[in-house]
């Protein structure tokens, strides 16, 4: 008995659930452990993650046509060390509030007569070169089209042997309006190609699938030594090609063709080949038997028997199958693309790399999308063949 009077368990099995229960609780301990799970970490970075997730749901999708004009002068620091510059007395302009400064000073730019609402970038140019410069600020223009601003003389703006920093302003104005945004437009080429990745590789691995899927179901192939020998051998080819995973696929193919889509294409499609074999030879073996006897007792060959007893059956799971696999496809391209397998993965690594995380936002938004869609259009596909 296993337990006492009363519901009460006996001493013996007391026992075995407590060594069973602490046992389970070493095992989580040590996966803890290993996984090195640090709970205090994941509160502390909070914040951080909160900007992420916050810059992830703003994704860059749509901009506005604008124009840029620039304005620079030379701005001699300390006073005497170069020639003041000459600012215009009207139009657009920018103004500093003094003619030149000493190392350390504050010193005031006002503009006038700019576009309302034009977002002006301050930089210091260094030393007459166009390729070192200096963030100085940033500001917005009110409706009348000025703007002041506070930029410090730093000491590396110092005039050197008689050339001096210039104080350069990039003045950006809308003149346009909503367009889609070239991050947007990148995130919809490289949508377009991961579909077409994730197509290609599935319907080379369904016609590669099929023919091995009825070697490899049991009530079909496995009848005599040859059979069973064509059964383990598809069987086996279906366990190895399942066993590499894709982002393992698309770094070998990458070695050996090239990184880029054509070795995301050929790692998907060996891949899927394991895992619709698979698939498929189950939706075989779990056929009608009934319809296949049928059939072979009117004289029919094992050719026709599978010609009118089989394949009318598996159509529908074949078909399903197919299309719930791209699906998949184009999910795991999302993630081959990280190590040069093309699509929008590809994009989306540059991306983060970059740290353009609103960018990041608008493919992981379209990857959200396409994943919906095709889910759609599977339930469809299903709804109409089964």
């Amino acid at each position: 008995m296993d337990r006492l009077p009363g519901g009460f368990p006996t001493l013996p099995r007391l026992i075995r659930l407590t060594l069973t229960v602490v046992a389970i609780a070493v095992i989580y301990a040590v996966g803890a452990r290993e996984a090195e799970l640090d709970l205090p970490a994941l509160l502390r970075g909070f914040p951080r993650g909160l900007a992420l997730v916050r810059d992830f749901l703003s994704p860059d999708i749509f901009t506005r046509e604008t124009s840029v004009t620039t304005v620079e002068f030379e701005f001699p620091v300390p006073c005497g060390s170069a020639a003041n510059a000459q600012i215009p007395e009207s139009g657009p302009r920018i103004v500093p509030g003094v003619p030149c400064a000493a190392v350390e000073d504050s010193i005031a730019v006002e503009g006038f007569d700019l576009e309302p609402l034009s977002t002006i970038r301050l930089w210091w140019v260094l030393h007459g070169t166009a390729d070192q410069r200096l963030r100085a600020g940033s500001e917005t223009s009110d409706l009348a089209g000025h703007f002041q601003s506070e930029v410090s003389v730093r000491p590396i703006v110092a005039t050197q042997d008689g050339r001096a920093s210039k104080l350069h302003a990039e003045v950006s104005s809308v003149v346009g309006g909503l367009a889609l945004s070239p991050a947007m437009l990148e995130t919809i080429d490289a949508s377009i190609l991961t579909l077409f990745m994730a197509l290609i590789a599935t319907s080379l691995a369904a016609i590669v699938a099929i023919p091995i899927s009825f070697l490899a179901a049991a009530n079909i192939t496995r009848h005599g030594a040859t059979g069973s020998a064509a059964y383990y051998l598809a069987r086996s080819y279906l366990n190895v090609t399942r066993t590499f995973e894709p982002l393992v696929l698309a770094t070998v193919f990458g070695l050996w063709v090239g990184f880029g889509p054509f070795a995301g294409v050929l790692s998907l499609t060996v891949f899927t080949i394991g895992s619709l074999g698979k698939l498929f030879s189950e939706a075989v073996e779990g056929i009608d038997v009934g319809l296949i006897e049928a059939v072979t007792a009117t004289g029919a060959s094992r050719l026709q028997t599978i010609q009118y007893a089989v394949i009318p059956q598996v159509v529908p799971d074949f078909t399903s199958f197919s299309v719930y696999h791209w699906d998949i496809n184009v999910r795991i391209s999302t993630i081959i693309g990280f190590v040069g397998g093309g699509g929008i993965g590809f994009l989306l690594s540059q991306r983060i790399s970059t740290f353009s995380y609103h960018k990041v936002g608008t493919a992981l938004w379209a990857i959200v999308i396409i994943v919906s869609l095709l889910d759609l259009f599977s339930a469809q596909v299903r709804r109409r063949v089964i």
